[in-house]
């Protein structure tokens, strides 16, 4: 008898955010544990050992390390969710259609506003040939 084993679970509620969407998530996660808890004279396993402190021992480090580990590293809201649009930050979620018009290049940007000034001095489109 070198100590005390104790094996058990944990069961946690789970309050956080959606890693792409920022939504607030609401889960329970359940974390299984096993550690051995030495007699403060024995010599097994000194260096890693948890250890018994009279008759009581201390479960709060080893109950944290099981629920932290079993924590996802990225929780999202469902295993499908798009996230948010990179542009205007919408949730595309709730609007799937959500589109932008194509950016403009901005070494051609400068010669929009030339197309601009045609169209407002001769009334018509540049590049279309009249008959």
């Amino acid at each position: 008898m070198e100590g005390v084993l104790v094996t058990g679970t944990a069961q946690a509620d789970l309050e956080g955010e959606c890693a792409r969407c920022l939504e607030d998530l609401h889960d329970d996660i359940v974390a299984d544990f096993q550690e051995l808890f030495v007699y403060d004279g024995s010599e097994a396993g000194e260096d890693e050992a948890s250890r018994l402190e009279g008759d009581l021992l201390d479960l709060e480090p080893l109950l944290r390390d099981a629920v932290v580990l079993s924590l996802p590293f990225q929780p999202l809201c469902r295993d499908d969710c798009p996230g948010l649009c990179i542009e205007c930050g919408a949730r595309l979620a709730d609007d799937p259609g959500h589109q932008h018009e194509e950016p403009i290049d901005p070494r051609w940007a400068a010669l929009q506003g030339l197309t601009e000034e045609t169209e407002e001095a001769t009334g018509r489109k540049p590049g279309l040939i009249e008959e």
